[in-house]
């Protein structure tokens, strides 16, 4: 069971991204490879605290994780799988000076240069669900067209800067001679710039290629929910660089029988006149199959009922919500001339006269009990 993300970083849900960022760089420097050499278990916690920030620090992913837990990242969606070169290519700025620098195969970390790791533009797509999707949770297998560097595109080191991506200029002011660092607007602190363009790419030296890509849509997902899977979205046009990632929006479409509200589903089941009356054994189709009700004698229009565990299964495995049930008496609107005579006859009898008694509640004390 995965460890929760707040708890990773040792700090509360109400924390501040100020505090966020604190807590995951005392966590990184405390389990650091630098301090923890040959250590496994102080590795995974390196790795398992850049998780939970990359994550936690993402507006909107940290928005979904709260609302969904891990669910919402399933399938390789949102943060995880990180290896040392992605931890230390998206925040190794967050460490500052206080390491060596040549850990992972990245230079530059720390105290000496000051290389920047671009990573690539996310791309967003949507994806269209259906109610059973959503109740069963599903494997959807998506065509993606995205850019990736070609591979006779070829680098070469940054003449402007010398591959330290910085450009420092010495400057005479009254206090003496002052030193300046800058980022090398040559190649964008990256340390390198493209030296020659491959054969069937843009003017950034990437090509576009359609993959197909697998997504787990995990049970209980919504209209509205954004999953991610990282890596999955462009590549930059530089050699030290992490892809983007792929932002998968949901798109839930809509049942012609069934109603969703929440983790709940609504049916209107329309009964004759006469089923009504003498009561009545009736089959409803649902998602997950056939199910069977009975309806008692003297049934009202109107009546609610509740079959658990029939509807959706929560996002966060809390529980599955409900099948309800609304239950609608059909008046016939053309009588031939038989039955409208039995039943004008019918309206002097008291059996057909309203007598409503205190179990049988008012519309709006059923819709109360229905959203309690």
């Amino acid at each position: 069971m995965k460890r929760d993300y707040y708890e990773i970083l040792e700090v509360q849900k109400t924390a501040t991204a100020a505090e966020i960022k604190k807590a995951y760089r005392k966590q990184a420097l405390k389990y650091h490879p630098d301090k923890n050499p040959g250590d496994k278990h102080a590795e995974e916690n390196f790795k398992l605290a850049a998780e939970a920030y990359e994550v936690l620090s993402d507006e909107n992913k940290r928005a979904q994780y709260d609302r969904f837990g891990h669910a919402a990242f399933e399938g390789g969606m949102g943060g995880g799988g990180f290896s040392m070169d992605d931890i230390f290519s998206q925040f190794g700025d967050i460490f500052g000076g206080h390491f060596s620098g040549n850990f992972g195969g990245f230079s530059g970390f720390g105290g000496g240069s000051q290389q920047v790791y671009v990573k690539g533009e996310n791309l967003r797509i949507r994806v269209k669900v259906t109610l059973e999707d959503v109740v069963k949770g599903t494997e959807k297998k998506i065509k993606v067209r995205r850019k990736v560097k070609a591979e006779d595109t070829t680098y070469k080191t940054c003449p402007t800067c010398n591959g330290r991506g910085q450009v420092v200029r010495q400057v005479n002011t009254m206090l003496g001679m002052m030193q300046t660092a800058s980022t090398c607007t040559a190649c964008g602190g990256t340390g390198e710039v493209i030296d020659k363009r491959g054969a069937d790419t843009d003017s950034q030296g990437l090509k576009t290629v359609e993959e197909t890509i697998s997504i787990n849509i995990p049970a209980g997902v919504m209209e509205g929910v954004q999953l991610s899977m990282s890596g999955k979205g462009n590549e930059a046009p530089v050699k030290n660089s992490v892809p983007g990632d792929l932002l998968i929006l949901i798109e839930e479409q809509e049942h012609e029988t069934l109603k969703r509200e929440g983790d709940n589903l609504h049916y209107d089941l329309y009964i004759s006149f006469p089923e009504a009356v003498l009561g009545a054994t009736k089959e409803i189709e649902t998602v997950t199959g056939k199910v069977r009700i009975k309806l008692e004698e003297g049934i009202q229009s109107g009546k609610i009922l509740r079959l658990r565990g029939k509807g959706i299964p929560n996002l966060q495995g809390r529980a599955t919500g409900d099948l309800i049930v609304h239950v609608n008496v059909w008046t016939p609107k053309h009588l031939n001339d038989e039955q409208k005579a039995f039943f004008k006859k019918m309206q002097e009898d008291e059996h057909f006269s309203p007598k409503p008694d205190k179990n049988d509640k008012s519309f709006f004390e059923k819709v109360k009990e229905m959203f309690s």
